[in-house]
């Protein structure tokens, strides 16, 4: 299928590592020209080397800090002069991975903890899309896809749900408001998604629990309906048909990309 995204522009936060690595990937493969936002410059350079090798695209890094709204600015800035143009796709993926130690229960979540989080992750997001929807309406069209997380669905991790499910009530209100100016405004709700970290995060949970890592690895993969643990790739590949023209009929929904969860309705 042709997405008719070549010669489009995007910029992915979070985009030198994960999930958002791969979405960068993703688009590029299909005629998108990228920026990557994140933190870390050596590593968005390398990022960025690495994927414009893969894929032949123009992919550029710009350093910033999603939690500030004048650096969000500038790097918007940056990468449609880089890019040479305006910014038709927004993928925010800046954000804190879930995993890698306990969540804290009711008596320890502080209000620095909790704050700090949804700055992180909702505000970050509601930052970039602030700077780029103007330049989206001007164009009428563009696309705005938010990871989030299946955290919004279930309980154990109380400040993970409360910023995915604000991330979701963001999607949604962004998609009213745009949706008429021709941009669609979307959420996608990964579950445990194997990435470069993933080696990392086996060893410490088996650590931990005090056992072997093929006992983790097993409960990884029975962790959903398919019996097998989602990739960053397979994530990738749905944000990529999100972020294109054909999408048009989905707006404001939210797209559960964890291979399903057991037993569990939504409707």
């Amino acid at each position: 299928m042709d997405l008719q995204l070549k010669g489009k522009r995007a910029l992915v936060t979070g985009g030198s590592r994960g999930i958002g690595k791969a979405v960068a990937r993703a688009l590029a493969a299909e005629g998108v020209d990228v920026a990557l936002l994140a933190r870390d410059k050596a590593q968005l350079a390398l990022t960025a080397s690495e994927l414009s090798g893969l894929t032949g695209r123009l992919i550029i890094g710009v350093c910033a800090d999603t939690g500030d709204l004048d650096a969000v600015k500038k790097a918007v800035i940056e990468a449609e002069e880089a890019l040479g143009g305006g910014l038709d796709i927004l993928v925010n993926a800046a954000a804190e991975p879930a995993g890698y130690a306990k969540p804290p229960g009711l008596a320890e979540i502080t209000g620095e903890y909790f704050h700090q989080q949804l700055d992180i992750k909702v505000m970050g997001y509601l930052r970039t899309a602030q700077v780029m929807a103007p330049g989206m309406k001007a164009r009428g069209w563009g696309r705005i896809i938010n990871i989030s997380g299946l955290a919004a669905r279930s309980t154990g991790n109380a400040v993970g749900s409360i910023r995915n499910v604000s991330v979701a009530a963001l999607t949604k209100n962004l998609a009213d408001e745009l949706g008429p100016f021709g941009i669609n405004v979307t959420v996608v709700h990964p579950g445990l998604t194997v990435t470069e970290r993933t080696a990392a995060l086996v060893t410490h949970q088996a650590q931990s629990r005090g056992v072997n890592e093929s006992v983790v690895l097993a409960d990884f993969n029975a962790g959903n309906s398919t019996g097998k643990v989602v990739t960053a790739v397979e994530v990738a590949d749905v944000v990529a048909f999100l972020a294109s023209p054909k999408s048009r009929a989905i707006n404001g929904d939210a797209i559960p990309v964890g291979g399903g969860s057991p037993r569990v309705i939504h409707y």
